[in-house]
């Protein structure tokens, strides 16, 4: 039967409801987290005021709705199909300086970054991303953080292993890497990282700055004293003393 004909029959058999009843929702409790973020839907909302307490969130058919002790806090229309890892604040209001702490950040500018260090590091970012399973954006940026790691021609050298022998696991790319490094390259050493770090204020404004110039570590180091004169190499002069 067709859906339209078979409503029309059915709705004589039902109860219509009083107009002055409110709109159906989905209620839902949230924890705020230190910047003032509410995660919802894969998306972030932040909370007006300076509290960072749990929320109750209404969700209706078009919009959300955020409450604190029956206070409505925030009001929002609900994203579009498809929009996932976005942050919304309210409209007419400067817009949070911090990003939410457990927001996923891309990895656009770790890929163009990472293709833009050769056709080697290109034809093994384009092999790996094709692998079934892998994590997209996990994957690009630890890739581009060890990239940061050591010195570009280590980099490339491990890449084209990797590639040869169709090695896609992170730590197996680490052992590649000192692999490289054991046969005479230079390199940085590894550093931990405190991630907390992305969330000030000058690493947002400067993230995407130049990459420092790394060649000079690729250069045989050189022996100081390598090529200066003996003092017994000096020549003597053509003038003897009677």
């Amino acid at each position: 039967m067709i859906p339209a004909k078979a409503f029309e029959h059915e709705r004589n058999f039902l109860t219509q409801l009083p107009a002055q009843l409110p709109a159906p929702y989905w209620p839902q409790q949230r924890g705020t987290d230190p910047y003032g973020y509410i995660p919802f839907e894969g998306n972030y909302y932040w909370v007006p005021g300076s509290k960072r307490e749990d929320v109750k969130v209404l969700r209706y058919a078009d919009c959300l709705k955020i409450y604190r002790q029956r206070t409505l806090l925030a009001e929002y229309p609900l994203p579009a199909d498809g929009i996932k890892n976005a942050r919304f604040s309210p409209e007419g209001q400067p817009p949070p300086r911090h990003q939410p702490k457990h927001r996923s950040h891309g990895s656009q500018h770790e890929e163009q970054r990472l293709r833009a260090m050769g056709p080697e590091v290109a034809a093994y970012v384009d092999y790996a991303l094709k692998t079934p399973g892998i994590q997209r954006h996990r994957f690009l940026r630890e890739l581009f953080a060890l990239s940061r790691q050591v010195t570009a021609t280590v980099f490339v050298e491990a890449l084209t292993r990797a590639r040869r022998y169709r090695v896609v696991q992170m730590e197996t790319l680490h052992r590649i890497a000192w692999l490289c490094m054991s046969q005479g390259q230079q390199s940085l050493p590894f550093v931990d990282e405190d991630e907390d770090f992305r969330q000030r204020p000058a690493y947002q404004e400067g993230f995407l700055t130049d990459e420092p110039d790394l060649s000079v570590y690729d250069e045989t180091p050189r022996d100081p004293q390598a090529g200066a004169p003996h003092a017994d190499d000096e020549p003597q002069s053509e003038d003897q003393d009677g």
